[in-house]
C-alpha cells in the first residue's frame, strides 16, 4: 500500500511535512460545510499549508456526493487553476474523502492527494484504502475509482465535536474489521460503549488504530478488490440496499448505521450458509439492537431490497448477487452467491433478532 499512515495528535505541523515532501506549490482544501465552521479555523491556525491554501466547500450529507456536486468541485477547482502539482486536502467525513479524492483522482488526470478524516468512520474506512467515488440514477458508490491517496493523517482531537450518532457509525466499521480478524478484539468492543458516559478517546485511538491496521493489511493485499479486499464488503451488500431504501423513503440513514444492521444480516446468512457461531450472532444482534437501534422493514421491502442489491457495485456479475459471508470470526469467505429466497430468509431472522 503507498498510502502512508500517520497516527498523530499534532495534525497541523503533520500536514505542512507532508505538502513539503510532496513539493506541492499550491494546497485545495476541500471540506464540508461542518468541518468548514468547526475545524478549518483551527488548522488554519496551526497550519501553514492550509492558512494559505484556496477552500471548496461542499454540502454535508450522503445525499450530496453526486454528480452535481463533483462537477461544481472540479469546476472550482479550474477556477483555482490547479494543477497536476497541486495537493488536494480532504478535511472531513466519508463524503469528503470519496468526493474529494474522486475529484483528485480524475482532474488533470489525477493529482495528489491527503486526506484528514474528521469523523470516526471516515478515519477507519473512507480516508485509507483508496476507494473514491460518488452516488448515481439512486445508487451507493455507481461511479469512483481505486485511487490511494498520498497520505491520511489520523487524529482523535476532533471527534470532541461530534453528536454520539456520528461515533457510533464509525464504530461499525471497527466491528467489521474486528469480525474479519480477531475474536479477543471482537469480545472487547462488543463489551466497550465509546460514547457513555463521554467520548473516550484515549481509550478509542488505540481501538482505531488497529482497526485501520486490519482494513490496510487486506488493501496492500488487493487494492483493485480482485480477492480478499471483497472481505471488507462484510455487511454492505445488505447496508447499501437499507441505505437505497432509506433515501427512496426520503429518511436518510447514517452509513456505519446500514452497515451494522447489515452486518446483522449478514452473520445471520452466515450462520444458515455456513454454520457460523449462533452464540456470537446473537450476542452481536443484541448489541447492534441496542446501540443502533433497528431498521424498520416488512416482507413488503423484500423485493426492492433484493433489486438494490443487484444495483450494489460488489457484485460479480449483473446475474448474481454475492455476499461476503464468515465460517467463523477471523474465517470470511467471499463471493458466496445468494438467491433472493436466502436473502428472504435472512432478512426474516434478522426482523425477528430486531423485534419487528
Amino acid at each position: 500500500m503507498k498510502q502512508k499512515l500517520i497516527f498523530t495528535n499534532i495534525v497541523g505541523p503533520a500536514i505542512d511535512d507532508l505538502v513539503e515532501s510532496l513539493g506541492a506549490p499550491q494546497a485545495v482544501v476541500v471540506a464540508d460545510t461542518n468541518t468548514a465552521h468547526f475545524v478549518l479555523p483551527i488548522l488554519q491556525n496551526d497550519s501553514k499549508a492550509v492558512a494559505s491554501a484556496k477552500v471548496i466547500t461542499i454540502k454535508s450529507g450522503d445525499a450530496n456526493k453526486n454528480l452535481e456536486s463533483l462537477t461544481d468541485l472540479w469546476k472550482q477547482l479550474s477556477d483555482y487553476e490547479a494543477t497536476r502539482s497541486t495537493v488536494v486536502i480532504n478535511l472531513g467525513g466519508g463524503v469528503v474523502s470519496d468526493m474529494g479524492g474522486f475529484a483528485a483522482a480524475t482532474f488533470k488526470r489525477g493529482m495528489r492527494c491527503i486526506n484528514v478524516p474528521t469523523t470516526v468512520l471516515a478515519a477507519v474506512d473512507a480516508s485509507v484504502g483508496g476507494k473514491t467515488g460518488i452516488n448515481f440514477a439512486g445508487y451507493k458508490n455507481q461511479i469512483g475509482t481505486f485511487t490511494e491517496p498520498d497520505a491520511a493523517v489520523i487524529s482523535s482531537i476532533f471527534f470532541n465535536t461530534l453528536p454520539p450518532q456520528e461515533i457510533m457509525s464509525g464504530y461499525a466499521e471497527m466491528l467489521k474489521h474486528a469480525l474479519l480478524e480477531n475474536q479477543e478484539i471482537l469480545d472487547k468492543l462488543l463489551n466497550y460503549n465509546p460514547v457513555y458516559p463521554l467520548l473516550d478517546t484515549a481509550g478509542l485511538l488505540p481501538l482505531i488504530e488497529y482497526s485501520i491496521g486490519v482494513k490496510a493489511r487486506i488493501v496492500e493485499a488487493d487494492l483493485t478488490e480482485k480477492g480478499i479486499r471483497k472481505a471488507l464488503n462484510l455487511g454492505h451488500t445488505a447496508g447499501h440496499a437499507f441505505e437505497s431504501i432509506a433515501y427512496r423513503r426520503r429518511s436518510p440513514i447514517a452509513h456505519g448505521y446500514a452497515v451494522a444492521w447489515g452486518l446483522v444480516v449478514a452473520l445471520v446468512m452466515s450462520h444458515l450458509e455456513l454454520g457460523f457461531p449462533s452464540d456470537t450472532l446473537h450476542s452481536f444482534a443484541s448489541y447492534v439492537r441496542k446501540n443502533y437501534g433497528v431498521f424498520d422493514i416488512t416482507c413488503d421491502d423484500y423485493p426492492a431490497i433484493v433489486e438494490a442489491m443487484r444495483h450494489d457495485k460488489k457484485n460479480v456479475t449483473a446475474d448474481n448477487i454475492t455476499f461476503t459471508l464468515l465460517e467463523a470470526v477471523g474465517k470470511p469467505q467471499i463471493d458466496c452467491v445468494v438467491s433472493p429466497e436466502q436473502i428472504g430468509a435472512a432478512l426474516d431472522i434478522y426482523r425477528d433478532l430486531m423485534g419487528l
